[in-house]
């Protein structure tokens, strides 16, 4: 298998396990219901939610991390692409396998909820997916923006020449785990495009009609932390 292929099949990967074991977190652990529900102890619930997350990213990271980098999200690729540490011709291959992953993840996990004996209404409990009701769009857009941003910035730092420890991965993951405290109520959380589009594809409604804003928000947020990085204004 060539190098690229390589690269390839561990986002692939990566991406799908992160929506297994995150939006399972949500599912099949029962957690999503108190999510933006205003109930008092709703962030009982978002603490394990974003541990699956954080964890499953620190995890992949050891795993897959020499291979491919361990983007798992297409925001990280474009980032890692402006800062100047990745060629233009691996960002579209990149960003297909972690679309893939998240989709084929979202579709297993899919066809392990449906094998409830109660059953299992997709549309009705969802699928772990990214949305924003109780807060208003532009709530929701400044929150992926900035807890984007924040999350790109401490990759890159923590992945960079005079910041490289073998501690990064855990530095990332927790990272993600706790962004997840404060953002989830507003939107979900996402700052991942391909882990917004996966459950998506299988809701409908209002995820497919609200994944646009995944899709676009995590994506510049990638850009501008990279480009500080790649102008020095963040990087020693």
């Amino acid at each position: 298998m060539s190098t690229s292929m390589q690269k390839y099949t561990a986002e692939f990967i990566g991406s799908a396990a992160l929506v297994i074991v995150g939006c399972g977190a949500i599912t099949m652990g029962g957690l999503g219901g108190v999510l933006g529900s205003g109930q008092p102890f709703a962030s009982l619930a978002i603490l394990p939610i974003g541990l699956a997350f954080g964890l499953t990213v620190m995890a992949m990271a050891y795993g897959i991390g020499p291979i491919s980098g361990c983007h798992i999200n297409p925001a990280v690729t474009v980032a890692a692409f402006v800062a100047g540490r990745m060629p233009a011709s691996d960002v579209p291959g990149y960003i297909i396998a972690q679309f893939l992953g998240a989709i084929v993840g979202a579709g297993l996990l899919y066809v392990m909820l449906a094998g409830k004996v109660t059953g299992y209404d997709v549309t009705a409990a969802g699928l772990g997916q990214t949305g924003w009701s109780s807060f208003s769009l532009s709530s929701a857009v400044l929150a992926e923006f900035i807890a984007t941003f924040l999350f790109i910035v401490v990759i890159l730092g923590a992945t960079s020449k005079a910041g490289t420890t073998p501690v990064a991965g855990l530095a990332i993951g927790l990272t993600l785990a706790v962004l997840h405290l404060a953002f989830v109520p507003v939107s979900g959380n996402s700052l991942n495009p391909s882990r917004s589009f996966g459950p998506a594809v299988f809701v409908g409604g209002q995820a497919l009609a609200q994944v646009w804003m995944f899709l676009i928000v995590p994506t510049i947020a990638g850009a501008v932390a990279g480009l500080l990085f790649r102008n020095k204004t963040l990087e020693a």
